[in-house]
């Protein structure tokens, strides 16, 4: 699943991503309201967490805007706004569900699967899964199968490879990819990308996919053959 957080507090916005990579989601953060229609219309996200009080914008003007253009990804707002009124508003503005803070890591979670289950499916263009050749990223439960076979894959491979899936034959670069995998860990060393990488090459080596490695640009996955 691929979900969109729009949110400019940095330590939220830092744990949310940490939390929902390790539950096998892809996120993509945005802290400006101002860039938030357009990375919106960009990233193509299965899910948007939406949070209505941000520098440039206003969140609901941004709803607002996104279902004008006719953007029907399905929106969860998340913000300290917690009335009645405000949830009204929310909805009326077109948001399809209402988590007020503070709240629980794991409500959250379990509200955006259950977005993406009544949504994703349905939304034109919309597919559960990323297909290269003998693999299949599944993207409602986040597991990787080989044929038939689910893969043992840790929570950053599958950040890696769900990442690399979704861009294929394209080269997507280290620095991207480090994001990704490593949401926010200021702690990491830079190439501790290349071990996750080194890994997931020696797990799919088995598969008819190759984890190819261009000099200056990044990272790709290519079926063989």
């Amino acid at each position: 699943m691929h979900l969109l957080l729009i949110e400019d507090d940095p330590a939220l916005h830092t744990t949310l991503q940490r939390s929902l990579v390790r539950a096998q989601m892809r996120v993509d953060v945005c802290s400006d309201g101002r860039l938030a229609l357009d990375h919106w219309r960009s990233a193509e996200p299965d899910v948007v967490v939406l949070d209505l009080s941000l520098p440039g914008v206003d969140g609901l003007d941004i709803l607002k805007a996104a279902r004008a253009e006719g953007l029907g990804t399905p929106v969860l707002i998340l913000t300290a706004r917690g009335t009645v009124g405000d949830k009204v508003l929310g909805l009326n503005a077109g948001a399809d569900d209402y988590l007020p803070k503070p709240f629980d890591l794991d409500e959250l979670e379990a509200r955006v699967r259950a977005l993406y289950r009544r949504h994703g499916s349905s939304s034109p263009g919309a597919s559960p899964d990323l297909q290269l050749g003998a693999l299949r990223l599944d993207k409602s439960s986040g597991a990787l199968y080989h044929r038939q076979q689910i893969m043992d894959l840790s929570p950053r491979e599958l950040a890696l490879v769900a990442a690399l899936m979704a861009r294929p034959g394209h080269a997507v670069s280290k620095e991207r990819l480090f994001e990704v995998v490593f949401p926010g860990e200021a702690d990491v060393q830079f190439e501790a990308i290349e071990v996750v990488v080194y890994r997931l090459r020696k797990k799919l080596s088995a598969t008819g996919v190759a984890l190819v490695t261009l000099r200056g640009l990044g990272y790709l996955l290519k079926a063989e053959g």
